[in-house]
């Protein structure tokens, strides 16, 4: 398996994990991934795929929905997080933006955005000069930061929520399906500032996302999951010029399959989990 970078530190790593819910329905089978401090990752595939599980599975939030990890580990910086809360989780620097760009509609803009330092403890001074940063990134929050959020639009929304992940001071944020209904302009605004979070904070991103042409433009690694198993990862440049992610994830066809482990091409390799 290749690396997202050659020189960086393993950030955050997944074991060959199962997920579980309801005690019968096998949801992920044997994921790993691998994510390096300062890259971009996309987690790539169809919907139902297993991308949101794998997200909540990292930020411990599978319980609410009767799900769990059965097999595997998942490690931020070497150390084993399943048995701790999303709260610590965020503490430490993991934060999850949820899909469907959640925020507390009866809050202003910038109420949602403070909600984000709730777990911090370094006093109000270092929580305006974040709140000052987020309104860099995001200008257009700023101008409608006494507005009520629920009247916002949904591109807004989206910058909120990634704004009040922002708060928390993150080293790693997992962004659940960002371009999710949103016009493709919007799309490109919110996946450039993704990029300049990276590069200039040192935000490290781990993308869960359906838009495998931008997605795979923006992040520097990628992995394919198909039915809860990762069929393929690689650099996101040699993602985007494989003729099998061409055919299946980015809408190049040269013949009808009905699945991506069934490419003649790609069994041939045998690079799926049997």
């Amino acid at each position: 398996m290749e690396t997202t970078s050659d020189n960086s530190r393993t950030v955050l790593s997944v074991n060959n994990i199962e997920v579980i819910y309801d005690h019968v329905i096998l949801v992920l089978k044997g994921v790993s991934l691998e994510i390096f401090e300062g890259g971009i990752v996309a987690l790539l595939g169809a919907n139902g795929a297993g991308k949101t599980t794998t997200i909540k599975s990292i930020s411990n939030i599978l319980g609410t929905e009767r799900g769990e990890v059965t097999k595997g580990s998942i490690e931020f910086l070497g150390e084993k997080i399943q048995n701790l809360t999303p709260t610590e989780l965020v503490r430490r620097g993991v934060v999850q933006v949820m899909e469907g760009r959640h925020c507390f509609e009866h809050l202003t803009v910038e109420e949602n955005l403070l909600t984000g330092a709730y777990t911090r403890k370094d006093g109000k001074k270092h929580v305006q000069e974040d709140l000052e940063l987020v309104y860099t990134y995001f200008p257009r929050l700023k101008l409608r930061r006494k507005s009520q959020a629920g009247y916002t639009s949904g591109g807004e929304q989206q910058m909120i929520a990634i704004g009040r992940a922002l708060m928390a001071r993150p080293k790693v944020i997992l962004l659940d399906e960002p371009s999710m209904g949103l016009a493709p302009q919007l799309v490109e605004e919110i996946f450039e500032i993704i990029r300049e979070l990276n590069q200039k904070e040192k935000v490290t991103f781990l993308l869960a996302e359906q838009n495998t042409t931008v997605a795979l433009r923006y992040a520097n690694y990628g992995y394919i999951l198909e039915n809860g198993r990762v069929v393929m990862d690689g650099k996101a440049s040699s993602l985007a010029e494989n003729e099998d992610v061409k055919e299946f994830y980015l809408g190049i066809s040269g013949g009808s399959k009905q699945s991506f482990r069934d490419v003649k091409h790609y069994r041939r390799r045998k690079r799926w989990l049997a």
